[in-house]
Order: C-alpha cells, then sequence, then structure tokens
C-alpha cells in the first residue's frame, strides 16, 4: 500500500544531490574521512581534508545540527594543549530499506544503519509471481520494512537480477518477467524516497568495497578482507576500513562472481564499480568453456553458467555417485578459472571473491579456480591475488543496495 501519513519520511536534512557542487563535495570529504577512518578532531578533518579550519568547523556544524555526526568528548592522550574534541559519525541517524530481489524462491529486505547494521529483516515468498504480480511484491516488502522504523529514513535500496541503467529502469531480468521496468520511480513516487537500484553482483561487489565481510575460506592464507564493525553505534577504526579487529582493509581492485541462480560478476577497479557501456560489465555467465558441452538457455553450448550455476551443478552432481564429486567441483573451478584468468591479468584484480552454497564453492572448486589462475598468468599478477569465498551470513547484496544509497545521498563510498 502507499506510504501512510504517519509512517517514516525523509527529513528535511540536505543530502548531497540538494546542495550546490563545491559545498556538497567538501561535506563528502569530511563524512568519507569520518566514516573511513573513525573519530577525530576538527583539526585533524581539516589536515586530512585540506580545506581550511574555519570551512571545517562550519560543515561540521551542519553535520550535528543534521544529526549525521555528534561530538564524543574529548581525545584521551598526552598531547601538549587543550584536548581536542572528537567528532563521529551517528550510526543511527538514518536508517535504509534495503530489499534484495536476486533469489527465485523469497525477496528479502531489511533495515539498516549508516553502518550497514541490520536493525530489521523481512520478506516476501514470490510463489512463481512474474511480471506486475512480481513488482507488488517488491511494493509490500517496501512498504513493511519502512513502516518498522521511527528513525528518519535516508531512502531505498534495491538489488535486483537483470540489467539496470543509471535510470533505475530494469532493462531486463528475464526470471522476473521484467523489461525496461521504471522500477525507481515507481518506488519513489510510492514512498517518497530517494531509490536506488542497481544489479544484484553489482550490489555484492559494493557491499564488501563499503562494509566488508567476516573472511571466507581464503585459499592464499592470507585472509583479507573489508571494513569491520557494522553495527549500530560503530565509530571505531574496525568500523571505519581499518584493521582494529585485526582485518585488513578491502582491496581496491575486486571481483564478486555469485552462482547461486545464474552466474554474475560485480567489479570493482581501482576503487570503482564498474558497469560498462550497456550496464553489462561482468556478464560472463555465457562466455563458452567448453564447445561439446550442454545447451545453454541463451541457445549455445557450454557457457560458463551451464558448468558452474548452482542449480545446473547440483543436477550434474546427482548424475554421479559420492566418490565423484570431487572431480565434478574441480572441473567447475577450473571453467571458472579459464574465465577468470585474463580478467584479473588485464586488470590487475586483487582479490576475487566467490559467493554460493558452500557446499559447492568450498573445497576442490574454489582450489581448482585458484590454481587455474595461477597456471595461466603470470606470478607477478597471481602472487598478489587473493581467491576466497564469500563469509557467511554477509547479506552481501542487501548492504550493498544500502551502499548505493549512501554514494547518492551522502557521498559514502
Amino acid at each position: 500500500m502507499p506510504r501512510r501519513e504517519d509512517a517514516p519520511v525523509t527529513s528535511t536534512t540536505i543530502t548531497r544531490q540538494q546542495q550546490p557542487p563545491v559545498r556538497a563535495h567538501n561535506r563528502s570529504l569530511l563524512l568519507q574521512a569520518l566514516y573511513r577512518d573513525g573519530s577525530m578532531s576538527r583539526a585533524d578533518l581539516a589536515r586530512r581534508s585540506g580545506l581550511t579550519r574555519p570551512t571545517v568547523s562550519a560543515l561540521v556544524a551542519e553535520l550535528i545540527d543534521d544529526g549525521i555526526a555528534r561530538e564524543l568528548g574529548v581525545r584521551d592522550d598526552a598531547r601538549v594543549g587543550k584536548p581536542a574534541t572528537l567528532v563521529g559519525i551517528e550510526s543511527d541517524a538514518f536508517h535504509i530499506v534495503t530489499v534484495d530481489l536476486s533469489s527465485a524462491e523469497r525477496f528479502v529486505g531489511a533495515v539498516v544503519d549508516l553502518r550497514g547494521g541490520v536493525v530489521e529483516r523481512a520478506g516476501v515468498e514470490l510463489d512463481g509471481a512474474v511480471g506486475e504480480a512480481a513488482v507488488s511484491l517488491v511494493e509490500r516488502l517496501v512498504d513493511d520494512l519502512a513502516s518498522r522504523t521511527t528513525r528518519r529514513l535516508l531512502g531505498v535500496g534495491v538489488a535486483t537480477p537483470g540489467i539496470v541503467d543509471h535510470d533505475g529502469v530494469v532493462r531486463t531480468a528475464v526470471h522476473l518477467g521484467w523489461y525496461d521496468l521504471p522500477l525507481r520511480s515507481r518506488l519513489s513516487a510510492r514512498t517518497g524516497l530517494p531509490v536506488h537500484v542497481g544489479n544484484d553482483s553489482n550490489a555484492a561487489a559494493m557491499g564488501i568495497r563499503t562494509f566488508g565481510e567476516e573472511v571466507g575460506n581464503d585459499v592464499t592464507g592470507r585472509g583479507a578482507t573489508g571494513p569491520g564493525a557494522t553495527g549500530p553505534g560503530a565509530t571505531g577504526p574496525a568500523a571505519a576500513g581499518q584493521s582494529g579487529d585485526g582485518r585488513s582493509p578491502a582491496g581496491q581492485s575486486l571481483i564478486v562472481v555469485t552462482i547461486d541462480h545464474g552466474v554474475g560478476v560485480g567489479l570493482i577497479v581501482a576503487g570503482a564499480l564498474v558497469e560498462g557501456d550497456q550496464f553489462s560489465a561482468g556478464e560472463i555467465g555465457h562466455v563458452t568453456v567448453d564447445e561439446n558441452g550442454d545447451v545453454c538457455a541463451c541457445g549455445r553450448r557450454g557457457c560458463l553458467e551451464e558448468a558452474i550455476a548452482a542449480p545446473q551443478l547440483r543436477a550434474r552432481l546427482r548424475q554421479h555417485d559420492e566418490g565423484s564429486r570431487g572431480a565434478v567441483l574441480h572441473e567447475a573451478g577450473r571453467a571458472l578459472g579459464l574465465v577468470l584468468a585474463p580478467i584479473v591479468s588485464a586488470l590487475n584484480i586483487d582479490e576475487v571473491v566467490l559467493s554460493g552454497p558452500a557446499d559447492l564453492v568450498e573445497g576442490a572448486m574454489l582450489r581448482a579456480a585458484r590454481e587455474t589462475v595461477r597456471q595461466r598468468t603470470l606470478s607477478a599478477v597471481s602472487n598478489g591475488l587473493t581467491m576466497r569465498i564469500a563469509g557467511s551470513g554477509t547479506d552481501l547484496a542487501l548492504r550493498g543496495a544500502a551502499s548505493f544509497v549512501l554514494q547518492a545521498e551522502l557521498g559514502l563510498t
């Protein structure tokens, strides 16, 4: 149903898109410093941002008035002179409604804070819904989540399968029966909130880039991952992307491969999401890996999706006895490695994260993919590569959809 009059709405806080460009840029510099590096003084912010102290003081006062930042007390150290007052992000200042539409069985959503901490969860079964029926389920889920918080809502983030343009139009999402669907404008008109829509694999990559995650199995043994604490009120180094909990920052170049339903790729290069001119960067699922392989839904033979997507891989495993399981998963990993090797080499990727059912991606599949990449690239490339599975319970697409809103509304990446 449409948003009720008493439902949470965005406040009159001026967001990044409503401000003059220079002021919006300067404000984003300060927010980014506080978000990534944790609490600091106004003098620290001036040094970090390169802005003058009067400019920093005025912008900090504005952020405090808007409730986005707060003073945390004086710094506890042995420096000479008057102790500096620290300023930090108020993680619970806003909430974000975020939904993940990637599952063929169930749409899921959450209310999250500015650090990606989940406050509320909800979901709705698809029961075969496609087209307008599926859109109605998305609207119902967003309404439900918006009603579950009394905090100001910064916006709505949507992670959807398919090709999505910068206007939030889902150009193609085959299994949902969506073609040229103006999802952003429809949800925005319904809720009165800013809405930002992106591909689910891109969202997964942005989720790791922005918030980090718990470490999955890492075949290099390095255990690299991204920013740490995400719970309400987190303001320390771990919450800001440093290794306050012993984990290292996310790489600047990252590939996330998702295989739950089809094959999707989210690609981060030099810290920026790569979408391509036609918004279809990372569509590797229909690269041919076996010219004599099974016929794919696209009509060609031997596509990567037929080799590694979870439904097809499970069907193939059912045709073999348990003793052959390792060999089947090894072949799937090898197929993935064949496709990833030139991408990793061409772009000098730091990290590859494989997201899918743990019983499929752990072990033989991951090892074979990593070994194939190593064999087909120079050691200068592969020696610096971390290849691992996604940590459990990371809500990559949900949190990545929240990052779409943070970037657009506050300039946080």
